[in-house]
């Protein structure tokens, strides 16, 4: 595995962070917006400058969302000591995933679209897939390489696709993840939603008031068991399920239909049952719609809803890059037995009554389900289990 969030710059990093209650959500430093000083977001402080050189990454074009999913894909492969003829083979595939892409470089990219001559160096950039183009080729990967935009939900596909790719015979082995940087392309679209919120999120609880933006990147290593060899195992990917309930362009039907079909299918792929689920890591958004929703479809599948929690209360809502981060979070509660707490909760929704998880704790965990929700309603779940290998 390997992340980058506004809470760290590493698993352990980011584990530490989870477990004190830190939360990354702040002022912004170094991305230039208006909304500065008048909205929070989830930054990496790190400047791109930094970035570079410490990537060793120099070649003209390359944005922030390829420097950060740079600095990922590298911890995750080195993590799971993939070789260069690994990476090289046909049998490896990376499927990566993002909302933004190049267009972080939203200036540039209005600027570049006006102009009468040849544009600037960032022109092949702004393609979705420049991400995973520029990944592909500096380390040569030889295999099937797909870039996945389905908004909120993107890299937690990427992850469902890459383990399909493995079960039907057409990968060994699979890198996959998500970015996304900051861009006012999304900052600007999101405002204009009206779900911005002012003060630090708080997910699940009855005042609400909207979500903040944030950037990651987080990359797993899926592997084959048959070729894992003596690796270690962090968890087992058993069940994963996208539905859509296409219900509105930006919000999930009252009732939760495509999060209770993601959640249910997942469930039939894992072959448990939904009370074997240990944990839930929530979708979360902090939205008045989206917490509803997600909760009415959580009463409609369990009996007695799990533990859960939103970690975008930490992170901030890394849009194409939520799935993988978030994998990663649900693979450390497997890891190491524990559940970090909600960050801003004070009363819960007054239709639901669901609480999440308030403090950090021990527990035995032996399944935990992902959710991923995005625009359009495309829902996915994935669900990790504790090793047995």
């Amino acid at each position: 595995m390997g992340i980058i969030s506004a809470i760290g710059n590493s698993v352990t990093e980011n584990r530490i962070a989870l477990a004190e209650g830190k939360c990354g959500i702040g002022w912004l430093e170094l991305f230039p917006t208006k909304y500065a000083s008048l909205l929070p977001f989830g930054e990496i402080k790190l400047s791109n400058t930094w970035l570079q050189k410490k990537l060793n990454a120099h070649e003209p074009g390359l944005t922030r969302t390829t420097l950060l999913a740079l600095h990922a894909f590298e911890q995750a492969i080195a993590n799971a000591g993939l070789t260069q003829q690994q990476l090289q083979s046909f049998d490896t595939a990376l499927t990566g995933a993002s909302t933004v892409g190049g267009m972080c470089l939203t200036d540039e990219l209005y600027h570049d679209a006006n102009k009468k001559e040849n544009g600037s160096e960032y022109l092949s950039s702004y393609d979705c897939a420049s991400v995973n183009i520029y990944l592909q080729q500096r380390y040569g990967i030889g295999g099937i390489i797909n870039t996945i935009n389905t908004a909120c939900s993107s890299s937690a596909n990427a992850i469902l696709y890459g383990a399909r790719l493995i079960k039907h015979g057409l990968a060994e082995r699979a890198i996959v993840g998500g970015v996304d940087s900051l861009a006012k392309f999304t900052i600007n679209g999101f405002n204009a939603l009206h779900i911005l919120s002012s003060v630090q999120c708080a997910p699940f609880d009855e005042h609400r008031n909207g979500l903040n933006l944030g950037e990651g990147a987080a990359f797993l290593v899926l592997e084959k068991e048959q070729a894992i060899g003596g690796k270690k195992i962090y968890a087992e990917l058993t069940g994963y399920c996208n539905s859509n309930d296409a219900y509105h362009p930006s919000s999930i039907s009252d009732n939760g239909d495509g999060p209770y079909l993601s959640m249910k299918g997942a469930l039939e792929s894992a072959k448990i049952a939904a009370g074997d689920i240990s944990f839930i890591n929530a979708h979360g958004t902090g939205t008045e719609n989206n917490d509803l929703t997600e909760s009415r479809a959580m009463l409609r599948l369990f009996d007695k809803v799990p533990a859960f929690v939103s970690t975008k209360s930490n992170t901030g809502h890394t849009l194409g890059a939520a799935g993988a981060i978030e994998a990663v979070y649900s693979i450390l509660n497997l890891q190491h037995q524990e559940i970090y707490p909600a960050l801003n909760f004070k009363q819960p929704i007054v239709a639901t009554g669901l609480q999440p998880v308030q403090a950090y704790r021990k527990m035995g965990v032996n399944h935990v389900m992902s959710n991923s929700f995005g625009f359009g309603g495309n829902c996915t779940s994935l669900i990790f289990s504790k090793a047995s290998l």
